[in-house]
């Protein structure tokens, strides 16, 4: 070898370097404005006021909620911001996400926070031996969740306007006064009491054994509110096709909104006949874990409605790529539960969407969110703009701390 063919071999090696000083290019890590100094998880458990019940536990599925198990992540930088996130569970699975965050924790100290897409992709790598959806990345969920609050918060915006919002408040319906274990007329009290909060629907529980009870609720329901309200039912995946095709036809004069879960979560196809078939919007998504499985909802047009759930889904980082994928295909969105992070994502959402309205999580939060017209406006607040309250700490059970208490 000559020297001259040394001398190219070692300034091709040179190279990046050499052109990092002369363009300004930086080395992985160096632009980094911050760094992740602690974290700090807790598990939470929520108790409702009495027990509810839906139609999976009528139909013995299930049974009956009594409470709530949450997993926060608090994520303290060098800087000292702080970003708030949390992930939950129903029945079951609450202390399994806190024991596979306590694992995955550790991963996040040094971190830069505003690099959310790629630690969300290491975190789940860090568990990939149990999965890459469903627990695992409910538990990653609530650190994900507090990566973009925290980043919000950086920006001094709402995390809607970080991500670029089409709105300041999106239409919301209540859910929480209209479960099977409540009368029709506490359901119709209730409905009364939801349109006088300024907010513009009301979804019931149906998915009875004896579907003639579900028509009579619905009917006094549709009775009670009138043309003003929008209404929508939710069966809880408790029919089969043939069912859901003929209770579903029997909705039809009552003009909803949509029906919701009409057949079992993972059957695409089924909601894509449904959707065909009846002329009543479908909904469906809550209960799908992994961007996957919506994907497979959109491509097979199974529903008018999809409804992600950021916790559930692994976070805000893979519920941006499911509602780019329904924003493809103008599916409109209708996101489950834990209305403190939906209201911004649905707000960021091109298609007219709807929020979903739960007064069950209001004591774990020092903030409150307004509801007038039908709809629930975005907070001014930066990040998500929440806080957890000190009723939220005392119904902790187990914490943990990982990095400098600083």
């Amino acid at each position: 070898m000559t020297d001259s063919t040394f001398l190219d071999f070692t300034s091709a090696t040179e190279t990046s370097a050499v052109n990092e000083r002369h363009f300004g290019a930086l080395r992985p890590g160096e632009a980094s404005l911050d760094r992740i100094a602690s974290v700090r998880i807790s598990h939470a458990v929520l108790p409702l006021k009495g027990a509810i019940s839906d139609a999976k536990v009528l139909t013995g599925r299930q049974k009956p909620l009594r409470d709530i198990a949450f997993l926060f992540a608090e994520i303290r930088t060098e800087a000292g911001l702080e970003g708030v996130g949390y992930s939950y569970s129903k029945r079951a699975g609450g202390e399994g996400q806190y024991a596979h965050a306590r694992e995955v924790a550790p991963e996040l100290l040094g971190e830069d926070p505003s690099d959310v897409q790629r630690i969300w992709t290491k975190l789940v790598w860090a568990g990939a031996s149990v999965g890459r959806s469903g627990l695992a990345t409910q538990a990653i969920a609530a650190f994900d969740i507090a990566l973009w609050d925290l980043k919000a918060k950086r920006a001094g915006l709402p995390l809607a306007k970080l991500l670029g919002a089409h709105r300041d408040s999106v239409a919301c319906y209540n859910t929480s006064g209209g479960f099977l274990s409540s009368s029709i007329e506490e359901v119709v009290e209730n409905a009364h009491a939801t349109a006088a909060a300024g907010i513009g629907g009301v979804k019931i529980k149906v998915g009875q054994p004896d579907t003639r009870i579900d028509l009579k609720r619905v009917a006094a329901v549709k009775e009670a509110v009138g043309d003003g309200i929008d209404l929508m039912v939710d069966a809880n995946q408790q029919w089969n096709r043939s069912t859901a095709i003929r209770v579903g036809r029997a909705l039809e004069e009552f003009d909803l909104t949509w029906i919701e879960e009409p057949l079992d979560a993972y059957d695409a196809e089924g909601h894509a006949d449904l959707a065909r078939e009846l002329a009543t919007p479908i909904a469906t998504g809550e209960m799908l874990t992994s961007v996957a499985e919506h994907a497979e909802l959109i491509a097979r047009r199974s529903v008018d409605f999809m409804q992600p759930d950021a916790p559930r889904v692994g976070g805000i980082t893979p519920f941006l790529k499911i509602m780019a994928l329904g924003e493809h295909a103008r599916v409109r969105m209708a996101p489950h539960f834990a209305m403190e992070i939906h209201l911004h994502l649905a707000a960021a959402y091109e298609h007219d969407p709807w929020v979903e309205h739960f007064d069950w999580l209001e004591p774990l939060f020092n903030e409150r969110l307004e509801t007038a017209g039908g709809r629930m406006a975005v907070p001014a607040r930066p990040g998500l703009g929440f806080s957890l309250s000190e009723r939220a700490r005392a119904w902790t059970t187990a914490s943990e701390r990982f990095g400098s208490h600083g």
